[in-house]
């Protein structure tokens, strides 16, 4: 969110998902998109089959990889490096969309100047991308007719991950691909409703539909229909820094409703330990959790099939939801928000979530013209201003959403991942999901199918560090990081490149989480999951 609008002015894809079928080139940066994205990957392969170019840039042979002309099997961390390297080859050899770039941009000069040292050669050192790649990348990028960039988590959870997005925009940005159909960036969120609940205000700077609180006339908006005297116009604490205040003593209380912080946020010792420290913990879910053994009080949580309400997915799309069964223990969980307020003095007596949606409409912008009503026809795409607007399928067409319509270059410089690799941890652990599981693993992990499909956690390593360390597919090994260690199988498995090696989080059994890095972005405080040291030793 922050990185694209900062760039761009919005914090979200700028297409349709139906549009990547398509572009004629697809870059593809830290996303293994037909694991952690299979229905995105539909888009993908149907652009496959239409003859599309496909540039992946991973650390992982990933599956994507084998379509891939050239596949960038870029180190852990090297984002920056690697897009600047790649503005570099179209600068160099003129492929840059001069008009677009003169008419619909600003601060083109500083980007011009930071990307001069990032020649293929000092790009292949840092990277280890060889540097023909990088320049038959450059070319195919830029020389398409409608070229869209898709990226996941493996650019965003680096400490980095905010300058890593607007690189991206960067290379968008001087090409001119952006602001048409097919042609674009899509941000790939993590979970179906991350876009839906990252609009409703969850930022600590922002209110609903990213409303700065800094700005006294939207205060005064909220206030007046919230019915409250002041709203806070200082920042609060994003959800990683509510822990570290806990663990100093600082932060007292905290409700937690769908998430597990204790099995899927970083350093789990540190996260434990602030848990624990916790005065009154309330942790509200469909099942037990390793985050329910913290809690003070546990309210059941609704499934899907028990809510009735919107989502709005990774392509801006807000869908209608209905329940299929009233809510298991009597009461959705809007309700519970509600009851809960009103029982600490404030009343919230919505009757009904189609209220809440007109609440939302009336004070958001971007869902101004949004009700129940208009969205029985497979939703409806922000930003849509007014009850006629028919919702927007493609950003920017005309202007950018900044001020003087102008899209932003930021110039850049590489940073690397804040832990590298050194003699006593010498490899690199990328952290990230398996299409069988989903996140915490706490639902899948129930399902006998899947359960047979992938019963526990293998640590993926390549063939050639498999035989320097004796380790074969099957046998036990010991994980260790700065932080503490796990025990899981190996997997030798040529999808990891010589010195890195990956693990996901899904099981309680072998709490990866345990190993991560609680190095940070400093602009958002994500977590830098994608990179941290570890060392392997085989049981």
């Amino acid at each position: 969110m922050a990185g694209l609008a900062t760039s761009l002015g919005a914090g979200a894809a700028s297409n349709s998902f139906n549009q990547i079928g398509d572009a004629d080139t697809l870059l593809i940066i830290g996303s293994n998109t037909t694991e952690g994205h299979p229905v995105i990957s539909i888009h993908v392969n149907r652009a496959i089959r239409r003859g599309a170019r496909i540039i992946v840039a991973d650390p992982r042979r990933i599956e994507l990889a084998k379509y891939a002309d050239p596949w960038l099997n870029l180190r852990p961390g090297t984002n920056i490096a690697l897009v600047n390297g790649l503005i570099h080859v179209i600068l160099e050899e003129g492929l840059e969309n001069r008009a677009f770039i003169e008419k619909r941009t600003e601060g083109f000069a500083e980007l011009k100047k930071a990307v001069k040292k990032y020649t293929p050669e000092h790009v292949e050192k840092i990277t280890g991308v060889p540097k023909e790649k990088l320049v038959k990348a450059a070319r195919i990028y830029a020389a398409a007719r409608d070229a869209m960039i898709l990226y996941g988590l493996g650019v965003t959870e680096h400490q980095s991950g905010t300058e890593n997005a607007m690189a991206i925009a960067n290379l968008a940005l001087v090409c001119g691909h952006i602001g048409r159909p097919a042609t674009g960036i899509m941000a790939l969120r993590g979970q179906n409703n991350v876009q839906g609940a990252s609009d409703m205000g969850p930022a600590p700077t922002v209110f609903t539909g990213y409303q700065p609180i800094s700005d006294p006339v939207i205060s005064a908006k909220f206030e007046k229909t919230w019915g409250v005297i002041k709203l806070p116009s200082k920042p609060g604490l994003k959800s990683v820094e509510m822990l570290d205040e806990a663990k100093k003593g600082n932060f007292k209380g905290l409700f937690i409703l769908g998430e597990d912080p204790a099995q899927t946020d970083p350093d789990l010792n540190h996260v434990r330990e602030a848990l624990s420290a916790l005065e009154f913990l309330v942790v509200q879910d469909i099942f037990h959790t390793e985050t329910t053994r913290f809690a003070h009080v546990v309210l059941p949580g609704a499934s899907f099939a028990e809510k009735d309400g919107t989502f709005t997915n990774g392509e801006r799309r807000i869908q209608r939801v209905r329940k299929a069964i009233e809510p298991v223990a009597g009461m959705a969980e809007w309700q519970v928000v509600c009851e809960i307020a009103s029982r600490m003095g404030y009343p919230m007596n919505y009757g009904d979530p189609s209220e809440v949606m007109e609440e939302i409409a009336s004070l958001a912008p971007i869902y101004g013209g949004i009700s129940y009503a208009r969205l029985e026809n497979g939703g409806i795409q922000w930003p849509c201003p007014t009850k006629e607007h028919p919702g927007t399928t493609t950003l920017y067409q005309e202007a950018f959403a900044r001020p003087g319509g102008l899209a932003r270059f930021v110039a850049l410089e590489h940073k690397g991942p804040a832990e590298p690799p050194d003699e006593k941890y010498p490899f690199i652990l990328i952290t990230g999901r398996r299409r069988e599981h989903y996140n915490n693993g706490s639902m899948t992990r129930r399902v006998k199918g899947i359960a047979e499909l992938y019963p526990e956690e293998l640590l993926e390593i390549s063939p050639a560090d498999a035989v320097k360390l004796g380790i074969d597919t099957g046998d036990m090994v010991k994980v260790a990081s700065r932080r503490g260690e796990i025990k899981v199988r190996a997997k030798i498995f040529n999808r990891s490149q010589e010195g890195n090696v990956f693990l996901s989080f899904h099981h309680q059994d072998a709490l990866t989480n345990i190993l991560t890095s609680p190095h940070r972005d400093p602009i958002t405080g994500t977590p830098e999951y994608k990179a941290c040291a570890v060392r392997i030793e085989k049981i």
